[in-house]
């Protein structure tokens, strides 16, 4: 329904036309039936009381979802008369009532005989009504509406959808935290990127961003669902391009040995859009875990690669033997040997003519090695004893 069509049915309301035309605007936005139902009876209930209503008077309505028949009532709330405020009381009450407005529990109430009933009178409506209960009365069924309550109803019904739209998009995100999403960059303001991932917008912050990496409107790139906040405004989704578990997942896509378990990912070290070193392990004696996630020919690295805008990825095999691990951490330098120096350092020996491959470019290589195992690793020439202490020691 567009905006015209829905403002000529809203200035000439009548309730089957009514409930059809909300009916179809809430299928379009993937609203529940259930819900349509509870907006319907909401609006409707506005509508009536605007109409025909008195001031105070609380009104509710049910829509059948059969016969489409609507019925009205009236609520009251039951009372007696020591809970009632006289009318010389009230000038001088005024300023204590709007100090308890809003608490759970109001000693005396300014008596208005649309919203409350007395408990004398409420019995012989209803013998069992106690205290505090509210009591229903049947109202007269309208089949016409005026041009105000049909602009009641219309607000109530926009405001009703936001908020059930809100609640469908913070329940279904939530559930979703921890996956990876595909989505289309819509807008840029400032350091930040939202991007279309389907029912709403999430934000890409400037450091989840990839350090160089471009960025276009129109772009379609996957993204990790860091998490989901609830805000007055609604509900906020984080997104990230920079979190090593996004590699996980990517790889998860592509090889189905790391989706099935049977290949298990133990460890990553990442410098998004720079470098990245993963550690995988697979207990099936069988399975070659770093063919497994290297692919044929490289294909699925190459997958992964390339939706990371030509990232480097080193693929290494995990051992639960840290002097192995370390070993094989240093790859694509060749090890001689580990020495474990304590609980959180180690030191290893390199051929001569390896020592720079081992530390790699600006120390990245042996950083990202460090960041693997959990280790500072010093590294030492085999005949020239040279050694680089590796200062940079960061959490996994």
């Amino acid at each position: 329904m567009d905006d015209s069509s829905e403002n000529n049915f809203y200035e000439n309301m009548d309730l089957k036309n009514f409930i059809s035309a909300v009916s179809q605007l809430a299928e379009e936005r993937e609203i529940p039936k259930k819900r349509v139902l509870e907006i319907i009876e909401v609006a409707i209930a506005a509508a009536y009381k605007k109409e025909y209503g008195e001031k105070g008077q609380m009104v509710r309505a049910k829509v059948d979802s059969k016969t489409g028949e609507i019925s009205f009532w009236q609520v009251k709330s039951v009372v007696d008369q020591s809970m009632i405020l006289a009318e010389d009381e009230v000038e001088e009450k005024r300023e204590e009532l709007e100090e308890v407005k809003g608490q759970e529990e109001i000693k005396k109430i300014r008596f208005n005989a649309e919203r409350y009933i007395l408990l004398e009178e409420a019995q012989k409506i209803k013998e069992e009504v106690k205290l505090g209960d509210e009591i229903e009365i049947i109202l007269h069924s309208k089949e016409s509406y005026g041009r105000i309550a049909a602009q009641t109803a219309k607000q109530v019904i926009l405001q009703k959808m936001k908020e059930v739209e809100r609640e469908m998009i913070l329940s279904e995100y939530k559930s979703r935290e921890g996956e990876i999403l595909s989505g289309t960059i819509q807008r840029i303001e400032g350091p930040n990127i939202f991007v279309d991932i389907g029912k709403t917008l999430g934000i890409l912050n400037k450091e989840e961003q990839v350090p160089r990496e471009p960025y276009k409107i129109g772009q379609r790139l996957k993204v990790y669902l860091l998490k989901v906040e609830e805000t007055p405004k609604g509900p906020v989704i984080f997104l990230s391009r920079t979190s090593p578990k996004l590699l996980i997942k990517l790889f998860e896509l592509e090889s189905p040995e790391v989706s099935a378990g049977s290949v298990e990912i133990k460890a990553i070290a990442r410098e998004a859009g720079s470098r990245s070193k993963v550690a995988v392990y697979s207990e099936t004696e069988n399975i070659d875990p770093i063919g497994a996630v290297v692919g044929q020919k490289g294909i699925r690295v190459t997958s992964v690669i390339s939706e990371l805008n030509r990232e480097k990825i080193d693929i290494v095999e995990y051992s639960p033997d840290i002097k192995k691990f370390i070993t094989n951490a240093l790859a694509p330098a060749k090890v001689i040997d580990v020495q474990i120096i304590d609980k959180n350092r180690s030191l290893a020996i390199v051929p001569d003519d390896q020592l720079s491959l081992a530390i790699g470019r600006d120390g990245q290589n042996v950083r990202l090695a460090a960041k693997l195992t959990g280790y500072r690793i010093d590294l030492k020439g085999l005949e020239s004893n040279q050694v680089a202490e590796i200062n940079e020691i960061t959490d996994n």
